[in-house]
């Protein structure tokens, strides 16, 4: 994961270019996103890049991304 995207780790498969609405719910807060898929890895999963993150869940993604770099 980082603020660009992440790898979503999953059966079901989707073609290049498909889109997808994420919601996740974090310590951060709820954050929703808008995404497109840039890379299928058969029977791993999908690689997702952000296309838009709402200006109130965009502050909740960079504390997210800060906490994850922090613990690592």
């Amino acid at each position: 994961m980082s603020l660009g995207g992440l790898f979503l780790e999953t059966h079901r498969s989707s073609g290049v270019g498909s889109t997808a609405k994420l919601e996740f719910l974090v310590q951060e807060g709820q954050i929703r996103a808008d995404a497109v898929v840039t890379r299928v890895e058969l029977t791993r999963g999908l690689a997702l890049k952000f296309t838009a993150v709402s200006d109130q869940d965009g502050p909740r993604l960079a504390t997210l991304m800060n906490r994850l770099r922090q613990s690592s």
